[in-house]
């Protein structure tokens, strides 16, 4: 069969398949179940005749969405939020993993173009920090001490500021894909290029191993979180460039879902940030070096599993000829 005449004679059913994704038709899971299967069906047809066309690519989409339709209705009670974090933000991650791939591109160049500034132009960091934090901060590496910025201030209030202060970055960078994403990108841009200043200015007194002992404490959950959102913010920003088949609309209420989702699962590690900046980031050139490289990398260990080898594991798990276990 032509390709033309396929698509032809299946068009009405996908674009019905649109409306049930968008919430526009209502179907009961078995209703649901059949649709997938015959979904399935076009699609294995799509690939062995037509694997490079952009039919198949589209199924595969419409099929990925309607699964996880299935998932949400399906009549089997559970933990909710267990659920949201063992099963649906694993396979968002998942099917939006090229997006993470390229944020954390991003967040190479980013970083980067803030060290180069930095070491051509001594007084970037002042701009990107403040003269008055850098000032402060070279008073207490002469001191011997080069995170005492962090031990100012009680543990329960600079926690909770902290929270506070990530939280509004992290929706900032979220929400600002709405823009186009060209929001997401200035801000993430920003706070990479902070990030890179931050830490080649550290280095350039000689005092980075202090820094990175007490930084990235919380850095691993804080930076990586940042990551996500800012990944979160491209989702969003893309449903709105690149619709595909569906309508602007309905391609801008899928991505916002989703990207909300991805963004809403940053929120506990962002908030453990703030708790072991308020709490634990004080301590650390006191306490054993086992100890502070365990929690360092004991954090980046959990967030990254959970965020990058994870979904593969949930798809593998959820998505792969275990259909008939959610029915």
């Amino acid at each position: 069969m032509r390709e033309v005449a396929f698509i032809k004679q299946n068009k009405e059913k996908w674009l019905g398949i649109e409306q049930v994704i968008s919430g526009k038709m209502k179907k009961n899971p078995d209703e649901l179940s059949y649709l997938y299967i015959n979904l399935i069906n076009d699609l294995s047809f799509s690939q062995t005749y037509y694997p490079k066309s952009k039919t198949t690519i589209y199924l595969n989409h419409l099929a990925t969405l309607i699964f996880q339709k299935i998932y949400k209705t399906k009549r089997v009670e559970e933990n909710k939020l267990l659920s949201f974090y063992k099963q649906e933000v694993p396979l968002l991650m998942y099917q939006y993993r090229k997006y993470l791939l390229y944020t954390f591109g991003l967040f190479i160049i980013f970083v980067s173009i803030g060290v180069i500034s930095s070491h051509y132009d001594r007084d970037f960091v002042m701009i990107i920090l403040g003269e008055d934090y850098v000032n402060m901060t070279l008073e207490n590496i002469r001191k011997g001490n080069a995170i005492g910025v962090y031990e100012s201030g009680s543990t329960w209030g600079s926690a909770l500021a902290i929270i506070k202060n990530n939280l509004t970055v992290g929706a900032k960078l979220f929400i600002y894909g709405i823009f186009a994403g060209v929001g997401t990108i200035y801000a993430f841009a920003y706070n990479c290029i902070m990030l890179g200043s931050f830490q080649y200015f550290f280095q350039t007194q000689g005092a980075l191993s202090q820094s990175a002992r007490g930084i990235w404490i919380h850095g691993a959950f804080e930076i990586f979180s940042m990551i996500i959102e800012a990944m979160a913010g491209l989702i969003l920003g893309a449903s709105i460039l690149f619709p595909k088949t569906f309508s602007r609309l309905n391609s801008f209420k899928i991505g916002f879902k989703d990207s909300f989702k991805i963004f809403l699962s940053t929120v506990p590690f962002t908030i453990f940030a703030g708790i072991l900046e308020g709490y634990v980031t004080r301590e650390a050139l006191k306490m054993n070096l086992a100890l502070n490289l365990f929690i360092i990398f004991g954090t980046l260990f959990l967030i990254s599993y959970y965020f990058i080898f994870y979904p593969f594991i949930a798809n593998k798990k959820y998505n792969s000829n275990n259909f008939e276990k959610l029915l």
